[in-house]
């Protein structure tokens, strides 16, 4: 099982890569959401995976449970990718808003156009 995983990870990764290296802000954004899910991926498969194993131990004890750190760590990562996620989406909104494009080398070029008239 930690096999397909471990390739599923590189496929995502190598799509979200692809994407984030796209001149379209939209696909920047999708790509930043699927290697933040990578992540996520990559904290499971290196925790362990212990299918039919409880999660707590019970008074009798058990030979294998489930670890709980990458449970934890992937909530975290879920939330903090949330946040990052709504801010990068507020910025891109705000963006095509003021220049009308979501292409990356057109608001490069809004923005040296705009630096070129206010040092005239």
């Amino acid at each position: 099982m930690e096999i397909l995983l471990s390739i599923l990870v590189g496929v995502l990764m190598s799509t979200g890569v692809w994407l984030m290296l796209s001149r379209n802000l939209v696909k920047f954004l999708f790509g930043l959401v699927l290697i933040s899910n990578v992540a996520n991926l990559v904290i499971f498969t290196v925790g362990g995976l212990t299918p039919g194993a409880p999660a707590l131990i019970v008074d009798g004890g058990a030979a294998q449970y489930a670890n709980s750190l990458p449970q934890a760590l992937v909530l975290t990562a879920i939330v903090i990718g949330f946040g990052l996620v709504s801010f990068t989406l507020i910025l891109a909104l705000k963006a095509f808003q003021a220049i009308g494009t979501v292409d990356v080398d057109a608001m490069n070029l809004a923005e040296q156009q705009s630096n070129a008239e206010e040092t005239l």
